[in-house]
């Protein structure tokens, strides 16, 4: 039996920003998987994530299987890499009894997305697997809806930056051209706030964090206060713009 793996972008959190074609392709597979996170012990913390809340608006409970990744897992790697490789394992058990399994994220599955790693895993351990993907609704789309901010007009560029990778690339980013979107700032708010300020971009920059649910936050940057605030959050920097409209496309 040919067995084939998707990756469905769930979008930020919002149900109503899954895409028709990602609900069909949740609701024909056989089997649903949503990424949790794993508990000290390694084993399935019970914290319900965004893709599992998403995914229950559109398939029923029994059809869902929580596989855990070390998702909260910094600093050891060898624990991270064994999380993912059980992960694999299990998926691949999954692909065995059944033809289509669907893998369901938020944001885009190509966009800084744990499917990439999964896929990489089941092509090893699964050779002639179908690997296809459905886009999904990314949060700078999704805050820049919501806040009115504009991603880009003309030639602009747009710049995505994952903080996780350091506030320098971010500083860097915002001394360059064009908007600079930041992914997963929360825990760095105050030296995301200090880079803001240095680029003289933080009047017009937005942030926001859980998106289209009940706690969500949408705020101007320039209220960053240092706090920390929820891994997850994403900020949006405007292009410096002269008022003028009519840009080239």
């Amino acid at each position: 039996m040919s067995s084939k793996l998707i990756g469905v972008g769930v979008g930020p959190g919002d149900p109503e920003l899954v895409t028709v074609k990602g609900v069909n392709a949740l609701r024909t597979a056989e089997v649903v998987v949503v990424p949790v996170m794993a508990a000290p012990d390694g084993k399935d913390g019970g914290e319900r994530g965004r893709a599992e809340a998403t995914v229950l608006h559109y398939v029923p409970e029994e059809k869902v299987v929580r596989v855990v990744f070390a998702l909260n897992e910094r600093s050891d790697r060898e624990r991270r890499e064994a999380a993912w490789d059980a992960a694999g394992a299990r998926v691949a058990g999954l692909l065995g009894r059944h033809g289509t399994v669907a893998f369901a994220t938020i944001g885009d599955p190509n966009v800084y997305s744990t499917f990439t790693y999964l896929a990489h895993t089941i092509a090893e351990l699964v050779p002639g697997t179908v690997v296809e993907t459905v886009p999904g609704i990314t949060a700078m789309q999704d805050l820049a809806a919501r806040s009115g901010a504009v991603l880009t007009e003309g030639t602009e560029p747009l710049t995505l930056v994952p903080v996780t990778a350091g506030s320098a690339v971010l500083k860097d980013a915002l001394n360059g051209p064009g908007t600079v979107v930041a992914y997963k700032f929360g825990r760095q708010a105050a030296e995301v706030a200090e880079a803001l300020r240095d680029s003289g971009r933080i009047d017009d920059a937005v942030w926001g964090s859980a998106l289209g649910l009940e706690d969500e936050s949408i705020r101007p940057a320039g209220e960053l206060d240092g706090e920390p605030l929820p891994y997850l959050s994403t900020l949006i920097a405007p292009a410096t713009r002269d008022g003028k409209r009519g840009g080239k496309l």
